[in-house]
């Protein structure tokens, strides 16, 4: 996550790359924790307990060896609703070892999700939004977890 961190960073100085800080959305009343979250730094708030989820510009999740619907499925439900422009999740499972984008999320006949799926894998270099993502140096998880 800090490599990802670092590139996001370094192509768009404005930017913070957020880890495990809580978003919320007055909306919604949905709180999540993302692995990684970018928003303007004028939008950074010190102050406040959780980052405004209508302001973060993508988050970033690295699937849970233990518990990967909740990156895959929920959190793919709930993103879109909390107005999460760019939803980009990173599955290093061994048998899997995948980046997908998820973009667009407008509302449609089965409520507002990502209408635009991207996927990757290990090595590609990634587009997400105004981002490249280099993602060579991304590890999978060991065969035995």
């Amino acid at each position: 996550m800090v490599r990802l961190r670092r590139q996001i960073e370094a192509q768009t100085p404005e930017v913070m790359a957020l880890n495990d800080t809580n978003m919320g959305d007055p909306r919604t009343g949905l709180t999540k924790v993302p692995d990684l979250m970018v928003i303007a730094e004028e939008d950074a708030d010190d102050t406040a307990k959780a980052v405004n989820s209508r302001d973060v510009l993508m988050v970033v999740e690295v699937v849970s060896r233990t518990n990967s619907l909740t990156d895959i499925r929920d959190k793919l439900h709930d993103y879109p609703r909390m107005g999460v422009p760019l939803y980009v999740v990173v599955d290093p499972r061994k048998d899997k070892k995948a980046v997908t984008v998820h973009s667009d999320p407008s509302e449609g006949p089965d409520g507002i999700r990502y209408r635009k799926k991207v996927p990757y894998a290990f090595g590609d270099t990634v587009t997400a939004g105004r981002w490249t993502l280099d993602t060579v140096s991304l590890k999978s998880y060991p065969a035995d977890w």
